[in-house]
């Protein structure tokens, strides 16, 4: 793992972000990893944290202090994330419901817990998407049901059939049902 990552950041003086998705990819980058990287290759500006792991926010920020720009991958841990020092947050659900997606990180970043909270307990169906092997497949047949693109993968992926095609419809329909009303018209959960 790591011959490879220095050899893409030996490759380049562009800064460069590292994708640590254990959960999708079957690799971990452990913090003391990302610190070894961090210093070793001074273009390794940003890490996108996808362990599903909270405490590896602070773990990386522990070790590397301000070397590294820290954004959240998973998106059922955004406002843990962000709590924890996170800076950015690279979303999954974002092209589906890009006003609800601001919002929760407008409102985590602002500390406007009760906003965040109610928004994010009715999100979570939705964002818990993100963090299983099969999040491509997921994401893009959210993104079909919005009307905002197509539930086509590039293979080797296969498109979502039988019962988790019918459960991925299903958690979608029911968000849509009960999508928070200030979230149908524009938002008032919005940041001034």
């Amino acid at each position: 793992m790591k011959a490879h990552i220095a050899s893409v950041l030996r490759a380049t003086p562009l800064p460069a972000m590292l994708y640590n998705n254990p959960v999708a990819y079957g690799t971990d980058f452990t913090p003391e990893q990302i610190d070894e990287l961090a210093i070793q290759y001074s273009n390794l500006a940003a890490v996108k944290e996808s362990s599903t792991d909270v405490r590896r926010v602070t773990a990386i920020r522990a070790l590397t202090g301000d070397r590294l720009t820290i954004f959240v991958g998973v998106d059922d841990a955004i406002v843990e994330g962000i709590e924890a020092g996170a800076v950015g947050w690279i979303a999954g659900l974002v092209n589906a419901f890009p006003r609800e997606s601001v919002d929760l990180f407008n409102l985590a970043t602002d500390g406007e817990k009760q906003s965040a909270f109610e928004l994010y307990r009715w999100f979570l169906p939705l964002l818990r998407m993100d963090t299983v092997p099969k999040f491509v497949q997921l994401i893009k047949q959210v993104q079909q049901e919005a009307g905002c693109g197509s539930a086509r993968v590039r293979p080797p992926r296969l498109q979502l059939e039988g019962e988790e095609l019918a459960a991925a419809r299903a958690i979608f329909a029911h968000a849509q049902a009960h999508r928070p009303a200030n979230a149908k018209s524009g938002s008032a959960f919005a940041a001034s």
